[in-house]
């Protein structure tokens, strides 16, 4: 067996995606809610189809499970953690780097979200994406950098999963 060092293992890009997705998230909260005040100034342009506002999200994507009740806030709590418990440990155990920074992006991202649920009791979002077209959920869609380091990961390991399939042989026929 090889020795690597522990900075070298995969597990090492993952923790480094965690910490990353996590401090760029609540930076940007911090800035967008206590330096540039955007509860004052929203909406602000910044495309056609792509606005800064202050939207609070009681609620899961969509809004969905939405209340504002302390139950349902410490349930909601409860029910990312387990979900982040789960991804973690398969970051510590991913075999490549690749991997294991997309799950961290996911795990950084929903812990950004966590710990806004538990000191502002709902989760802040500020990017507000809406077209013209009736193009489904994502005609009106508001999110945050966690949201979006949640959604890059995601699409990481479905690519990931991609190449590792595409290098896989294939059975022989019998």
């Amino acid at each position: 067996m090889v020795y690597r060092p522990w900075f070298s293992a995969p597990r090492a890009f993952g923790l480094v995606a965690v910490v990353l997705a996590l401090a760029l998230d609540q930076a940007h909260k911090f800035w967008m809610l206590h330096v540039f005040d955007i509860g004052l100034r929203q909406p602000i342009r910044l495309t056609p189809f792509l606005d800064l506002v202050l939207s609070w999200n009681f609620g899961v994507s969509y809004s969905l499970l939405s209340s504002q009740t302390g139950a349902t806030r410490a349930l909601l709590v409860a029910f990312q953690l387990s979900i982040v418990g789960c991804l973690g440990y398969w970051l510590w155990r991913a075999p490549r780097r690749l991997t294991a920074a997309a799950l961290g992006l996911v795990v950084g991202g929903a812990l950004g979200n966590v710990v806004d649920r538990l000191t502002r009791g709902a989760v802040a979002d500020f990017f507000f994406f809406h077209t013209a077209l009736p193009v489904g959920p994502l005609a009106n869609y508001v999110f945050n950098v966690a949201d979006a380091a949640i959604f890059l990961g995601v699409v990481l390991l479905l690519l990931e999963s991609f190449r590792t399939s595409a290098t896989r042989p294939t059975p022989a026929a019998g």
